[in-house]
């Protein structure tokens, strides 16, 4: 069976730090947090709990491409610049890209962004020019909490397999066959 790489967030390890979103940033010289965004799941305000105290809650939820098995982007995408490589990461070719912006408005997790620098879209590609190379992607070494795992789903004996198994992982929307999986808080909770 051929490899497909995605990840396992752990939101109990998560702090919000957004080291993820910085080192994106630095790794792929973006101008703006595209590739990897932090939001917080509690009050209406960025690091701002809900409820009452004592009882407040507030959790962290990182947003990043789920490299999906069933894109819209790809499908929406007249030039035919979203591609999918065979070990399943979902990316953008910049020299076929259009900026058309159709995968936007076609992307349910809002992950596609306008690089303002290259005047192209841009967006996660599980860093796949690292992957190449045998290392893992910048996000996931840089960050602290080890909420970040990465690894091959269809391996059941990967860390990433093990994690979505025992642990319960969510994807946020099933239907597009995520590769990106979360594990949720002690109370059940992903949003």
């Amino acid at each position: 069976m051929p490899k497909r790489y995605g990840m396992v967030i752990d939101l109990e390890r998560c702090v919000g730090c957004h080291t993820c979103t910085v080192a994106c940033m630095m790794e792929h010289d973006l101008t703006a947090a595209a590739g990897i965004v932090v939001q917080t799941i509690g009050g209406e305000d960025r690091d701002t709990p809900s409820g009452k105290h004592p009882d407040l809650h507030m959790h962290f939820l990182p947003i990043l491409c789920a490299q999906c098995a069933n894109a819209p982007c790809i499908e929406n995408c007249p030039s035919g610049a979203i591609q999918r490589r065979e070990d399943g990461i979902v990316f953008i070719d910049s020299a076929a890209c259009d900026s058309c912006l159709n995968c936007t408005f076609s992307c349910p997790y809002q992950a596609i962004f306008h690089d303002e620098k290259t005047e192209t879209l841009w967006k996660c590609n599980l860093c796949k020019d690292r992957l190449d190379r045998g290392e893992e992607p910048f996000c996931v070494i840089c960050c602290e909490g080890e909420a970040l795992v990465f690894g091959d789903l269809n391996d059941p004996n990967s860390d990433v397999a093990r994690m979505i198994s025992d642990r319960g992982g969510q994807a946020l929307l099933a239907e597009t066959a995520p590769a990106v999986w979360y594990c949720p808080t002690k109370q059940g909770r992903i949003r």
